[in-house]
């Protein structure tokens, strides 16, 4: 008996007709509706609602933190170079006619250590989105 009598001369022909059905069929019954519908909720923060807007590294050499923005302020300390600090504000000032930017940041906001607050220039900064890239380019700048 040979595999042709088995068979039969129309055997593939049909095979190939039902396949389309057979693949209409199994991707109805996988496609399923499910019956238990999830509740969509929003995150528990908003997104835009941070409590601060980035991360920076003092480029100068020394970097006065003032009490209040612009050279008006008085100088509360200085940052050194290569210290990252959490940006909570940014804020233009005129000085002279021209408008600067000045930031409101923390040093030392790390758990468990002082906080120092104050206004910068951020002519004296590098501003940086992610706290990982603020600590890299930190270490870039060396002792």
């Amino acid at each position: 008996m040979s595999i042709g009598s088995i068979r039969g001369p129309n055997q593939g022909g049909r095979f190939l007709i039902l396949l389309p059905f057979i693949i209409c069929l199994s991707s109805l019954t996988a496609c399923r509706r499910s019956t238990e519908e999830l509740p969509v909720s929003p995150p528990a923060t908003h997104p835009l609602a941070r409590e601060f807007i980035g991360f920076a590294v003092v480029n100068a050499s020394f970097a006065p933190l003032f009490n209040e923005p612009g050279p008006q302020g008085q100088s509360l300390s200085y940052l050194r170079r290569g210290t990252v600090l959490r940006v909570l504000e940014r804020r233009m000032v005129t000085n002279r006619g021209n408008l600067e930017s000045w930031l409101l940041a923390e040093a030392n906001y790390q758990e468990g250590a002082s906080v120092s607050q104050g206004w910068l220039p951020e002519a004296t900064i590098e501003f940086f989105t992610a706290e990982a890239q603020a600590h890299t380019a930190s270490r870039a700048m060396g002792p």
